[in-house]
């Protein structure tokens, strides 16, 4: 209120020297009080229209965008100009401040590895984010303020829409037409809806690999139970001549042996899938190595085949030994199973010129038809079940292949033709290769090549 009393002292002023200069110039004319009462009136009109001008000034402010600060006038148009713009600056502030929270806000529903979806009491888009945008198969500028039902058209959908919201979420098909969805929707506000979507397309193909596995790894051994079970029941109940006892010993050591060798492959798995990647400081001989796989090779093949093994002497590898065995025996082992008697097999090491390093396996086998090969290293699947059996697989030698490969950060690649035997091999990043040396003595394998 510092501005009443110099306003009111500005109007007694003015009107007392109005007055007192219109009684000075009234006597003349011999009407001085006229002239004091028309001086009077003077002085209180310019102190108006001074007034007004500085209002003017800040009510021309006001229009403005008030870029520039208002009006610096003292009394009382200061007071308010002063008074509005810290007003307006305070509301300018408070605004700046809910956007740059909205933003943020939205940019962290933006990282949200999860769909969201803002609809209005209509049902229209408000927003979404680019999750939902690729799960519903929308343009999050063009389709917003478009009816949602309009553009995700999907029957369980629209009628999880339409209800009450109170059930569990609901799946269904990718509009894109390559997945599976989990859809929740939940009110908020007056009539709002938020709607939360979530690809579940590998979690499902995980549930189905899991039931697979679980019903494969129960058939697989129920078959040799089975074989074993009838056998004991055979020998309980049965005269046997010491021929007949003797092969039933044989076939039920077989069972045995097949039942093992699973379950040392389900551990295996399990070992691989369950510890640490291997370390790169732990530097393996590729001559060793390939020696003892040739070792089992040749006693599996028992002169059936035509081996040739090739390799760097000196030439070294960084990685868990065990497992770089297992892998480069699970692919020999599957050539020798497949390829008929007198059929040739070629496992070679080489060093490749970015410094990487290849293990490759080729047979003169019958050979894989397209369609099978991306599949071969799924848990238990076989080309031919009856065959595999019959040669002794698990079903589970190319999975065992495929964990050692990425825990050792390698490739792996399959190359087949029915008829034209197959070529399997893995490289070898070149931080894990340490190429050095010389070939060994067996030069008659070529260097492995796609068949054609």
């Amino acid at each position: 209120m510092n501005w009443l009393l110099p306003r009111i002292l500005a109007g007694v002023l003015a009107t007392a020297f109005g007055g007192i200069a219109g009684f000075m110039l009234g006597n003349p004319v011999h009407a001085p009080v006229l002239s004091m009462l028309l001086g009077a009136v003077c002085g209180v009109a310019a102190v108006a229209l001074l007034d007004s001008l500085r209002g003017k000034r800040l009510l021309g402010w006001l229009r403005s965008p008030q870029a520039d600060p208002a009006p610096r006038d003292t009394g009382f148009w200061g007071e308010i100009g002063y008074r509005v713009e810290r007003s307006i600056r305070a509301r300018e502030l408070r605004i700046t401040q809910e956007e740059t929270r909205l933003a943020q806000f939205l940019s962290a529903i933006e990282a949200s590895p999860n769909g969201v979806l803002l609809l209005d009491a209509a049902d229209q888009i408000e927003w979404c984010n680019s999750v939902a945008a690729d799960h519903f198969g929308l343009d999050p500028e063009r389709d917003r303020r478009q009816r949602v039902t309009n553009l995700v058209r999907a029957p369980a959908f629209v009628a999880y829409l339409q209800g009450d919201h109170e059930e569990e979420p609901v799946n269904i098909p990718s509009p894109r037409g390559n997945g599976t969805l989990s859809v929740t929707i939940r009110g908020y506000g007056e009539g709002m809806r938020l709607v939360l979507s979530q690809d579940i397309t590998e979690r499902e193909m995980a549930e189905v690999m899991r039931r697979d596995f679980v019903a494969n790894v129960s058939h697989e051994i129920r078959t040799p139970l089975t074989v074993l079970s009838g056998f004991i029941e055979t020998l309980s109940n049965l005269p046997l001549t010491e021929v007949e006892r003797k092969r039933v010993l044989t076939l039920m050591s077989q069972q045995t042996h097949r039942m093992q060798t699973l379950v040392g492959d389900l551990l295996t798995l399990a070992q691989l899938e369950g510890s640490p990647r291997p370390a790169a400081d732990r530097w393996v001989d590729v001559g060793k190595l390939m020696s003892e796989v040739e070792v089992e090779a040749r006693s599996l093949s028992a002169g059936r085949h035509d081996l040739h093994f090739q390799t760097f002497v000196g030439a070294q590898v960084a990685g868990a030994e065990a497992e770089l065995q297992s892998a480069l025996a699970n692919l020999v082992n599957n050539a020798v199973r497949y390829t008929p008697a007198g059929g040739r097999i070629d496992v070679t090491w080489r060093a490749l010129p970015d410094g990487a390093g290849e293990f490759a396996v080729r047979d003169t086998g019958l050979g894989i038809e397209k369609e099978h090969l991306p599949r071969l290293t799924e848990r238990f699947y076989r080309v031919d079940g009856s065959r595999s059996r019959d040669t002794g697989g698990t079903g589970l030698g190319l999975s065992i292949v495929k964990h050692v490969v990425q825990r050792h950060g390698a490739e792996f690649d399959v190359q087949s033709e029915t008829g034209k035997g197959s070529l399997f091999r893995f490289m070898l990043p070149a931080a894990r290769v340490r190429a050095r040396g010389v070939l060994t003595p067996d030069q008659t394998a070529p260097a492995p090549a796609a068949p054609h």
